[in-house]
């Protein structure tokens, strides 16, 4: 072992010394916890560890994200309440909002955004900002980029091409009315479930269907109890990087600068791994046995119309009507 003389100490010492300014110089004056519902090999918590290496280069460390994937910091509505409250600063959360803000229903409206392209002129566009407006004034949350989501398709042990195909096919929804009453005027049978029944309810025939974005069909192993992915992508939507108001007065102008600015490059980043995703989980579900069939969207959509407009909530209709009357 060897034997420290006075020198070498003192050299240690002053070693120390000098390092210590450099350690304090990076110390994070605000932390910023980000609390999320995805888990590690999700898109958003990916595009969140970006984020939060953008704010710390941005800002010189003087701001730290840390972020909590799998609702270890709580659930959805928890954090939403806790940012208001002041207890929680940042999570990624979409139509829930509606609960306080009733534009952000417009965040899941069945065959409102028939392609990604038109969903984005609208979420980054005038009715976006309205939206965006309504959250901060009602909500006292602040969005600070979105992210897409998969778009929702129909599993089945059928090929599902047009409304006339569904002839009464049972299919789990989730408890939202507006979704149980598009899906009877298309002619199916759909039945509110929780999530966690579906797998065993395909598998004894309960059910015969269901509808979710390709993550979840994968993840959930259809492909064991379903046959098809019928492309109906019926439902286009889009979720928030989100942060509390109170969170966000606690930064200097010019770290808000850098945390919009980090935002803008986590947004962009997520789009890559979002469409790599797509075509990922294709190849994959594919590779697993299920077929991909072409629904005829543009007769989903005319035949769901109606039923949507009837059933959306009184303050976003006229906007929605709107969102219709541009498809052409």
């Amino acid at each position: 072992m060897m034997k420290l003389n006075r020198r070498h100490f003192t050299a240690l010492a002053g070693a120390s010394l000098l390092a210590a300014p450099a350690i304090k110089a990076y110390a994070a004056d605000v932390t910023l916890k980000l609390g999320h519902l995805a888990n590690e090999q999700n898109s958003w918590h990916k595009a969140s560890i970006r984020f939060g290496e953008e704010v710390a280069k941005l800002t010189e460390g003087r701001v730290e994200v840390q972020v909590f994937p799998n609702e270890s910091l709580g659930k959805e509505i928890d954090l939403i309440n806790g940012m208001q409250l002041g207890t929680a600063d940042m999570t990624i959360t979409g139509e829930s909002l509606q609960n306080w803000a009733p534009m952000a229903a417009l965040l899941a409206v069945p065959y409102a955004y028939l392609t990604l392209d038109q969903m984005d002129q609208v979420a980054s566009g005038e009715i976006g900002e309205q939206i965006k407006a309504q959250v901060m004034s009602n909500a006292q949350i602040r969005p600070l980029a979105y992210f897409a989501r998969g778009p929702r398709n129909l599993t089945s042990n059928r090929e599902i091409m047009t409304p006339d195909d569904l002839n009464g096919l049972k299919l789990r929804v989730p408890n939202v009315p507006l979704f149980v009453k598009t899906w009877e005027a298309l002619g199916a049978a759909p039945t509110p479930m929780a999530f966690s029944e579906v797998f065993t309810s395909l598998q004894n025939g309960t059910i015969d269907a269901q509808e979710n974005p390709l993550a979840l069909i994968d993840s959930a192993n259809f492909n064991e109890v379903q046959k098809f992915v019928n492309k109906t992508e019926h439902v286009r939507s889009w979720i928030y990087l989100t942060i509390s108001e109170l969170s966000w007065g606690r930064l200097s102008e010019a770290d808000q600068d850098a945390v919009m600015q980090a935002a803008a490059t986590a947004q962009q980043y997520e789009r890559e791994l979002f469409l790599a995703d797509e075509e990922r989980l294709t190849q994959i579900l594919q590779d697993k046995g299920m077929t991909f069939v072409d629904s005829d969207k543009a007769a989903f959509a005319a035949s769901a119309k109606d039923a949507v407009l009837a059933n959306v909530a009184p303050e976003i209709k006229p906007v929605v009507e709107q969102l219709f009357a541009s498809q052409g």
